[in-house]
C-alpha cells in the first residue's frame, strides 16, 4: 500500500473554490478505486497551503485509477473546474509508504 500525498498552493482568495473541488473528489476518488483519506484546506496559519491524501495498492494500480478518474463524469468536470477557476497555483505529488506500523491501540484519557 502506498499513500499519494498532494501538496497544493492555492489562491487564498479562492479557498471556497478549493473546498468545492475537495468535496467533488470526495465523491469521485472512492468511486474510481482509491481509498481517500481526505482533503485539507487552510484553517489557521498559512492561507495558501492545502493537502490531499489517498491510499492505493501500488503504482500500477495508480495508473489504472488515474485513467478511470479521467473517464469519470465528476472527475472530468472537476479537472475542468480547476482549470477554469484557476484556484490552484501549484501542485506537488509524492508517493509514500507507511514506516511506523503496526500501531499500538489508541488509549483515551
Amino acid at each position: 500500500m502506498i499513500t499519494c500525498f498532494i501538496r497544493y498552493e492555492i489562491d487564498p482568495y479562492k479557498k471556497e473554490l478549493f473546498e468545492q473541488y475537495a468535496r467533488n473528489w470526495g465523491q469521485a476518488i472512492p468511486q474510481c478505486g482509491a481509498d481517500l483519506i481526505g482533503y485539507y484546506a487552510p484553517q489557521e496559519g498559512s492561507t495558501t497551503t492545502a493537502y490531499g491524501l489517498y491510499n492505493i495498492d501500488n503504482l500500477a494500480e495508480y495508473e489504472a485509477y488515474r485513467a478511470r478518474l479521467m473517464e469519470h463524469p465528476l472527475g472530468r468536470e472537476n479537472y475542468e473546474f480547476a482549470q477554469k477557476e484557476q484556484f490552484i497555483r501549484k501542485e506537488d505529488r509524492i508517493f509514500l509508504k507507511r514506516a511506523s506500523g503496526p500501531h499500538s491501540t489508541l488509549i483515551l484519557p
